[in-house]
């Protein structure tokens, strides 16, 4: 068993703190500056369902880098990660997808319908639950290859999107991004599952495939998961406060 094997065992049985102390010990680019949660919650019975959507799949690629990167599986890389951390931390954890797949319905033909029928599901899943925090993860692309870092979007339709959109990004600033200063956006109804969920949700556009430095970081092992703890850390945030 190798030591991230070990800790992650042993986060089962301490929450949050000990998982995000050894992400800042691990990955040594992290800012100094950022503190980090200790604990998560007194009571186990308060923690929401997490439910985890990696955009796209299928014949549904997404945005591609320069270096035909498909966004699909970037997305995919990273919501595992998170969801095998959020699982040994003991959160009840349900995704849209574990796999390289539309989740149509069958029988439906043309891109289109299947599209259309992928997303209707992917909502039914966000909304299946009345205690949940939703998390869809995506990449972003751009005209101008010199954006670069992640942005959270959430919806206004739901109380608590604005905190946990605000909470990721702050740790995407403090811990993995240090040159990051975007804001926070406000998404419409063209981010269906974004704006359509019942419960607090957000996008999170975990970089820039257009810039090139940032697609090659995307693109590593290594970087999805620094990605997929700074999110859990900024989910940590928002359900301590909340």
């Amino acid at each position: 068993m190798n030591i991230r094997q070990k800790i992650l065992s042993g986060a089962a049985l301490t929450g949050c703190g000990v998982l995000i102390l050894y992400a800042a010990a691990k990955t040594g680019e992290w800012s100094a500056g950022g503190t980090v949660p200790v604990s998560l919650m007194d009571s186990q019975s308060e923690k929401p369902v997490i439910i985890l959507d990696a955009g796209h799949g299928g014949i549904d690629g997404g945005c591609t880098s320069a270096e035909g990167i498909p966004e699909k599986g970037i997305n995919l890389s990273i919501m595992q990660r998170l969801r095998d951390i959020l699982l040994v931390s003991g959160f009840d954890v349900k995704v849209t997808r574990d796999s390289d797949t539309s989740i149509h319905d069958k029988g439906i033909e043309g891109i289109a319908a299947q599209k259309s029928s992928d997303m209707d599901n992917r909502l039914e899943i966000f909304n299946s639950e009345d205690n949940a925090v939703c998390i869809s993860i995506h990449q972003n692309q751009f005209t101008d290859p010199v954006y670069s870092g992640a942005q959270m979007f959430y919806s206004d339709e739901q109380r608590g999107s604005e905190d946990l959109a605000r909470a990721v990004q702050k740790r995407f600033a403090t811990l993995l991004q240090p040159d990051n200063n975007r804001e926070i956006k406000e998404c419409g109804k063209e981010l269906f599952l974004c704006y359509y969920s019942k419960n607090p949700t957000i996008m999170a556009e975990c970089g820039f495939l257009s810039n090139p430095g940032e697609a090659a970081l995307l693109d590593t092992e290594e970087y999805q998961e620094k990605t997929a703890l700074t999110i859990f850390s900024g989910l940590c945030d928002y359900l301590a406060e909340r």
